[in-house]
C-alpha cells in the first residue's frame, strides 16, 4: 500500500513517536484508520436510526431542530449554574 500524506501530518505523528505518545508512525496510522472505521459506522448506525425514526414519524423539521437545540442550550446553562452555585 502507498499513501500520500501531508508532511505537517508527517511532522507531526513523528513528534508523537518521538515523544512516546504513539508506538510507531505505523501504529499511529493505524489507530487514526481504526478511529475512523469506528466512526463512519457509528454514523452509519445513526443515519439509519434517523431514517427509521423519519420513516414512522415523518421528517425532522428546521424548526423542531431549532427548538431542540435551544433546549439543549438551555439545558446546558441550567447545569453550569449549579456547578456555579455547588462550587
Amino acid at each position: 500500500m502507498t499513501v500520500t500524506v501531508d508532511e505537517a501530518l508527517v511532522e507531526e505523528v513523528s513528534t508523537a513517536v518521538a515523544e512516546g505518545r504513539a508506538e510507531s508512525v505505523s501504529a499511529w496510522v493505524n489507530e487514526a484508520m481504526t478511529s475512523r472505521v469506528v466512526r463512519d459506522q457509528r454514523l452509519a448506525v445513526l443515519a439509519k436510526l434517523i431514517s427509521d425514526y423519519e420513516t414512522e414519524h415523518g421528517e425532522i423539521t428546521e424548526d423542531e431542530l431549532a427548538e431542540q437545540a435551544q433546549r439543549d442550550r438551555d439545558a446546558a446553562a441550567a447545569s453550569r449554574a449549579t456547578v456555579r452555585r455547588a462550587g
